[in-house]
């Protein structure tokens, strides 16, 4: 994988040699953090935590610590690269244009490196200290976000957060992985809950900061498709997640009253969708955006509980 990586450094528009060259920028620690998407990062590693305790079987305190950073150090080195190849488009959204490297503050050398140290670390330590099965789908996780959300898809079509999608539902798959050196039908339905998550919550972001991605030239949804079909599409996948969620109560992974409670959680994110889509101010889809962060987070925590309960009677 490091000489895939590699091989992009040669082809990415204004690409510097890969040398360390002598530098006056002063990067602190912070601007290192920043470059790992922390608040990404913590949405990775809450779920792996969750797929982790979901799991069948017993995992040592050493082997689930060890899983859980070396899936934080590769959300980390896919940030970090994803920073360093999109670094022409960060300085031109306001959202973005603050990091590290449009600002100025680093010289993006430097985050490559770093993110390809943080792509070997986390690869050969889930390897030598959790499983090989686990450490696949790290592998496949990185891949998928780097070359086919970040380097193929993202510049290239309003799809590239559908597909993309993929690759932040596979952390609570490494997290049971860790834990039974397998994957099961409850452990890819956390992965598709993700999945079929992430296009609504990211399409209310776009809604209200469309001209930050226009200005990009990154073909978001809204952008291509228009806002009334966007907003159609977001109803649309609202509702295909919600039995999706509901359907860990089937399998067996919940009780019923949980399922319960999460279906309602999921009612309510259809409500957000509705709203947006019958109506034309901005107030909503920041809302819808605000309530898909915590819909998720709730949706996980429910299951931490059930699970909880259960070990208790």
């Amino acid at each position: 994988m490091t000489k895939q990586i590699l091989n992009i450094v040669t082809t990415h528009k204004d690409t510097e040699k890969l040398t360390l060259p002598k530098t006056k920028l002063k990067s602190g620690i912070l601007d290192y953090a920043i470059l790992l998407k922390p608040r990404v990062m913590s949405l990775v590693l809450f779920t792996s935590i969750v797929g982790i305790v979901m799991a069948p079987g017993t995992i040592d305190l050493f082997t689930a610590v060890a899983a859980i950073i070396c899936i934080g150090m590769g959300a980390g080195a896919s940030g970090a690269i994803n920073m360093w190849y999109e670094r022409d488009l960060d300085g031109k959204m306001e959202r973005t244009r603050e990091r590290p490297i449009p600002a100025g503050r680093m010289n993006p050398n430097n985050a490559l490196l770093f993110g390809l140290i943080l792509v070997i670390l986390s690869i050969t330590a889930m390897v030598l200290f959790v499983n090989a099965v686990a450490a696949i789908l790290l592998i496949v996780t990185i891949f998928y976000y780097i070359f086919i959300y970040t380097v193929w898809l993202k510049r290239r079509t309003p799809q590239n957060i559908v597909i993309g999608g993929g690759a932040g539902g596979l952390p609570p798959m490494i997290g049971w992985a860790a834990v039974s050196g397998n994957v099961s039908l409850d452990s890819f339905l956390l992965f598709a809950i993700i999945f079929m998550w992430t296009p609504p919550h990211f399409w209310a972001l776009a809604l209200y900061s469309s001209g930050d991605y226009e200005k990009a030239g990154i073909p978001m949804m809204p952008a291509v498709s228009g806002i009334a079909e966007t907003k159609k599409l977001m109803l649309v996948y609202t509702i295909l997640l919600w039995p999706l969620t509901i359907s860990l109560a089937f399998t067996g992974l919940i009780t019923i009253p949980s399922g319960a409670i999460i279906g309602l959680l999921g009612l309510w994110f259809i409500r957000h969708a509705i709203k947006v889509k019958n109506s034309d101010e901005h107030d909503e889809p920041r809302a819808m955006f605000k309530y898909s962060i915590l819909h998720l987070f709730l949706i996980f925590v429910v299951l931490l509980v059930d699970r909880g309960i259960q070990a208790y009677l």
